[in-house]
């Protein structure tokens, strides 16, 4: 293991820590370590439009808006081949949340995300995405080969 050693001025250290114990981090080099592969995953997904993912699409849309659910619906059909599953909250009387969980090449993922967050009606939308690396393998008992994802970095 490589260790790094980092100078920050008085605020910024005291902002990380508090940022670092509300999220649970009992130490430095394990918040560090998770913003250095958020970096990685993040600009590797700006980069390459190459390779496959897993995703998380999440976004806010008004139910009252005329024939959007079903929109979004048919959206999601037509591309069934990203959609893994899908998650809808009522969140109250006027707005619905949405999780979709996808898979597929990066640049499909962010086509299909790209449209429906640029869908009328629909609110706060967001893409994760996680590089991955997709291979055949045959486990033991299974008879034939199955994909497994695995992530990157």
């Amino acid at each position: 293991m490589e260790r790094l050693t980092i100078s920050l001025n008085d605020q910024l250290a005291e902002q990380f820590d508090v940022v670092m114990h509300n999220r649970g981090y009992f130490n430095r080099s394990e918040a560090v370590r998770d913003l250095i592969r958020d970096l990685l995953d993040t600009v590797h997904s700006e980069e390459h439009v190459e390779g496959h993912c897993i995703a998380t699409l999440s976004y806010i849309y008004s139910h009252h808006e005329s024939e959007l659910a079903s929109s979004l619906t048919a959206v999601q059909h037509d591309h069934h081949d990203l959609t893994l599953s899908t998650m809808h909250v009522h969140m109250d009387h006027d707005n619905c949340l949405e999780v979709a969980v996808l898979s597929g090449t990066i640049k499909n993922v962010k086509k299909f995300a790209n449209h429906i967050i640029a869908t009328r009606g629909v609110r706060h939308g967001k893409l994760h995405l996680l590089p991955v690396d997709i291979m055949q393998k045959q486990c033991i008992p299974e008879p034939l080969p199955h994909v497994h994802s695995v992530a990157l970095a």
